[in-house]
């Protein structure tokens, strides 16, 4: 692995929105997935694991939300960035409010989700955009 690649852990109870997010990843030789989560406590315990640039998390998991797990990250690991994942733009506000660095609705483009990767890494942008 090289200096300059970012470091990506996924997080999200829908497998096939992982295999996507992977797959759209992929495609940027800057990018590598490090691992994958299937809920919040995952997230914080492959974070430990892994210590990822950034976690793609979904707002919406069971055992530990999104959020909830954004709260701890955050705390124990302040460096990494988190872009959290969601349909629903109302969650905007908690999400920046629980540490996220971004924010990105899902039916947007995937250039946005791969700027955003790239760029949180770099600044900790807080955005509202949209990703497909």
């Amino acid at each position: 692995m090289g200096n300059n690649e970012v470091r990506v852990l996924i997080a999200d109870d829908k497998r096939s929105a992982r295999q996507g997010l992977k797959a759209l990843l992929a495609r940027i030789p800057e990018i590598e997935v490090v691992g994958e989560a299937v809920n919040g406590q995952e997230a914080v315990e492959l974070t430990a694991v892994h210590q990822p640039d950034v976690v793609l998390m979904d707002a919406q998991m069971p055992k530990m939300d999104g959020l909830e797990a954004t709260r701890r990250i955050k705390s124990q690991w302040p460096a990494v960035k988190i872009i959290i994942l969601t349909i629903h733009p109302q969650c905007r506000r908690q999400a920046l409010a629980a540490g996220a660095d971004a924010f990105l609705l899902k039916d947007g483009t995937t250039e946005l989700l791969w700027n955003n990767v790239l760029q949180t890494k770099e600044k900790g942008d807080q955005k509202h955009e949209k990703l497909s």
